[in-house]
Formats: C-alpha cells, structure tokens, sequence
C-alpha cells in the first residue's frame, strides 16, 4: 500500500542501494537515470520500489480491493481520503476476506456463499477455529460410522454426514481469518484432520461393503494410495521450484495465459479433483450408488487428475531453464525418507552421474520391487532379493544432490514402490484380515510422510533422523514387509505382524508429531491451500 514497504533478506542490498540512488535523486519522484519514467507514488517508499523495480528487483504490490490507504498531500485530499473510507463497508470486508481468494469450484459457489456466515455465527458465539476443526473430525467419523452399517440408510446419512464435515471444514479457516485467531496447532489440526476424516471415511465404506458381502479393501488401499501419492508429487515440485533461478518455461507461460480465460481457470481446478469436489463426489455416490461404485469413480477421477497435473510438471521441467538451490536439493532429500540402508549406499556406494540418474535409478528401483511382488508367488524368497536390491538403487538413486530437472520425481517413485508392494504382498497373501491391517499400516506411514512435508513448507526441516531409522526409512519398511510375507507365507501370523508394525509406526510418528507441533512454535502449512 502507498506508504509501506518491506524487503526480504534477499532483497535488503538492492534495497540499501536504491536508499543510496533515491537520495541522490531528491525529490524527483523517479528512478535516477529513468527521468521519463513516472511514479505514481511520489512518497519515500513509493519512489524506493520504484527504483528496485527500475533495478530488476521484483516488487510485489498487494491488491486492497474495497480497503483504502493513501498519503493526502492537502486538505481536500485528506477529506477525499476520510469519506472513502468511511464509505466502506468493514463487515462486509471481514466476511470476503474470510473466503480464500483462490478455491476450487465446488467450494466457491456451494460452500462459500453461507459457511461464511456460519463462521461469523461461530465467532459471535466464543468459539474457535480448533473447536470447529475438531467438530468437522468427529462429524467425519460418525460418517465413516455411518457408512460402515453397509444398509441403504446409512449410506445416505453417511454422504450427508460427510458434506456438513466439509463445511465445518471450510468454516474453520473463515473462522480464523474473520476474526483474526491464527495459530500452529489450529493449521496443524487442520491438515492432519483432512486426511484422517479421508481415510476413516475410506475404512468406513470398505467395513460396510464387507457386510454385504463385497470385499473392497484392495480398492480402498488403492485410493488412498493414489491420493498420497499426487500430494507427494505436488509437494516434491513445489519444493524442487519454488526457489530456481530462471524459474520460468513456455508451459508456464501458457498457464498463465490461460489463466486470464475466466472459464478455463474454473476448468482447470475441477480438473484436478481438489478436496472439494472430491468429497462432494464420494458423499453423492456414497448415497446413490456402492461402495465399489465410489472407489472405481476415486481411482479413475483420481488418476486422470494424476496424469493431467504431472504430464504438465514435466513439460515445465524439461522446458524451464532453472538452477536448483541447495535448499530445495536438500528437501527433496528429507522428502525421499531414506531409511539407515540407503543412507548407508549413498555414501559407501558408487555415485551415478548424468542429470537424469536419479530420478531414472528411483523408477527403475521402483518397478523392479512392484514387479517383483506381483510376478513371484507370495512369500517367495526372491521377493526379499527384489526389496535388497531396491534399497540399495534408492540409496544409489540420493546419493548426490537432487538437483537436476525431474529429480523431483524420486520421492514419488519410492511412495508408490513402498505402498504399491504392501498393497499387493497383502493382497496376494489370501489371507483374512490382511488388506485391513495393510490398509492401517500405509495409513501410519502416509501421515509420516505428509508430516515431514508440513514441517519442510513451515520451515523447520524434516523430522529428526532417529525418527526415520527408528521406523525404517520406506526401503527398511519395503524389506521387512517383504521379510513377514515369507516367513508368515499364507498364515494368520502375517496378518499380526501387519498390525504390530502398523501400530508401532503410527505409535512412534503419532509420538513424535505432536510433542513437536505443540511444542515448537512452527508454522504449519495445509497441504491443499492451492487448489490447482
């Protein structure tokens, strides 16, 4: 605003050097050496960003909308200035701002239009945005109760249950931003509840399935999967990008491009199936259709979102011309969750060269393990080879910075390699209970993994590595669960082991988790804040 300006620590010498220009220039109100070039904002730090922008420092220059803010140079300025602002609306200010500016459609035209009211409601009332998130949890669960009664009733109840849960869960943010109660533990709650009241709701369904006779926890499994492992992708470009040099491609630009067509934004948002669209799908077909119904449309829905948003990553990969920092080299390691043995590789081991090596190593590694787990017969002694073999290329695949182009790629290749190969040693396994307890034993490991994701986006780096030695690293995790399939080959005894290791990991990072959120003071960032 006219007025006020900041610099970041990165942007603090150009600043210092148009202080140094700015008052060598007096009060002309331009850059020096750009006298043809007008300044609307003749006060000091109008005409200071001025000067960094004429310098190539980029100045970003937040929109007020309905919010007023100016320097009256006189009287009548000064009155000008006074009946503005007294002409705005503050209420209704509050109640847009509490809407986010950029959501998907569903939740835009649907959601919006009232669950800002409900939040004023709510403000109005004392109550705060955690007591609401954890209103939208229990709300989910009794869904997910719902649900699991596997009658027509239930079903019905269990798809409204869920929408009211999402407006709770959209209310909460409104909540905070309407009044203004912003804190670590609420956007920790807030992210970490989404995937909860997800895979309680998944649960929910396959348990009311399996009471009518149909067995869907292979389906449920893979959903879940499929969904972790789009936000691992998200999350794995962003971190690989957000910070490059030269960060811009023809792709890009396109986007952007289309970005000014108003129907194609909307398009493009649906597209990817965001979290709005998604549990209005689930919630209508839950009611009208089958549980299989609801998990084939996920899986399609799903991975069409899947293809479209990483066929468009690697384009803007291949085409951008960026320079990867060491930070973000360094996040795409912490991501990658490499456990003690592929630690171990990546500095004993040898150090493969080319930009494409890793990225390259990871898929292989990631193939040959799926592979292998659906080619040999369950329990087969080869099958640990396989998972050998794949820990030693995932250390192989980090073992230099993760820099190049598509290196973003290696820590969705080692998720899906690790859930894939549970999902399947417990499918192929035929034995009862398993997929249930394989089911719980991805779900603690997912939460690990989007857990070191809010922690690296908050700035306060990955989970402590006696952390990820003691659950294994996802190739320690990979090798026992390959390890239980051959001893317990076609035995109760697996389904056991399945739910011990289960609870441990989810014992251990459940542990961990919070005595750090509640603990450290770190921001906490919800991992669907950008729609598209």
């Amino acid at each position: 605003m006219p007025g006020a300006l900041t610099a970041q620590p990165e942007a603090r010498p150009a600043l210092a050097s148009a202080l140094d220009t700015t008052a060598e220039t007096g009060g002309a109100g331009v850059p020096a050496g750009s006298a043809a070039v007008p300044v609307a904002d003749r006060t000091l730090p109008g005409r200071l960003a001025a000067t960094m922008d004429a310098g190539g420092t980029a100045v970003q220059r937040p929109e007020l909308g309905s919010l007023v803010a100016a320097v009256p140079a006189d009287e009548p300025e000064r009155a000008a200035a006074h009946g503005a602002r007294d002409a705005v609306d503050d209420e209704a200010v509050r109640l847009r701002s509490a809407v986010k500016a950029h959501d998907g459609f569903f939740t835009t035209f649907f959601i919006s239009p009232y669950s800002r009211y409900i939040a004023r409601w709510c403000a109005r009332r004392g109550l705060t945005p955690n007591q609401v998130t954890t209103a939208s949890l229990l709300t989910a669960l009794i869904a997910a109760g719902s649900a699991a009664t596997g009658t027509r009733g239930g079903y019905i109840a269990a798809g409204l249950l869920l929408l009211f849960s999402f407006v709770l869960d959209c209310t909460d943010g409104q909540l905070a931003r309407y009044s203004l109660q912003y804190s670590t533990m609420g956007a920790w709650l807030d992210a970490t509840f989404d995937r909860a009241k997800e895979y309680a709701y998944y649960a929910g369904l396959a348990l009311g399935a399996a009471r009518g006779g149909d067995d869907v926890w292979a389906l449920a499994l893979g959903a879940m999967m499929l969904q972790a492992c789009r936000h691992v992708i998200d999350f794995s470009f962003n971190e690989a990008n957000h910070d490059a040099v030269a960060n811009s491609s023809p792709t890009a630009a396109l986007s952007d491009r289309l970005d000014s067509v108003g129907w194609t934004v909307w398009l493009r948002r649906m597209i990817v199936l965001p979290i709005g669209e998604r549990w209005a799908m689930i919630a209508v077909l839950t009611a009208v259709t089958t549980p299989r119904t609801v998990f084939y449309a996920l899986l399609i829905g799903c991975a069409f979102a899947a293809c479209y948003t990483t066929a468009g990553r690697l384009l803007r990969s291949l085409t951008r011309k960026a320079e990867r920092t060491d930070r973000a080299a360094r996040a795409l390691a912490e991501l990658a969750d490499s456990g003690p043995i592929a630690q171990f590789v990546s500095v004993v081991g040898p150090r493969l060269g080319g930009s494409w090596s890793a990225p390259a190593t990871a898929l292989l590694a990631g193939v040959l393990m799926i592979a292998s787990a659906l080619s040999q017969p369950f329990g087969s002694w080869h099958t640990i080879l396989a998972a050998v073999v794949y820990a030693m290329l995932s250390g192989m695949a980090v073992s230099r910075p993760l820099k190049g182009a598509l290196d973003w790629l290696v820590p969705p290749a080692f998720r899906a390699a690790e859930y894939c190969t549970v999902l399947v040693l417990a499918a192929r396994s035929d034995v009862q209970g398993a997929l249930p307890a394989a089911f719980g034993l991805v779900s603690a490991v997912a939460y690990h993994h989007y857990d070191t994701v809010y922690r690296i986006r908050g700035g306060t780096g990955a989970p402590p590595q006696w952390l990820v030695r003691t659950i294994g690293g996802h190739e320690g995790r990979t090798l026992v669960v390959a390890v239980l399939a051959a001893v317990f080959t076609r035995h109760a005894a697996f389904t056991v082991a399945l739910t011990t290791v289960a609870v441990a990991v989810a014992l251990v990072v459940l542990v961990e988790s919070i005595r750090f959120w509640v603990s450290s003071g770190a921001p906490a960032v919800h991992d669907e804040g950008e729609t598209a």
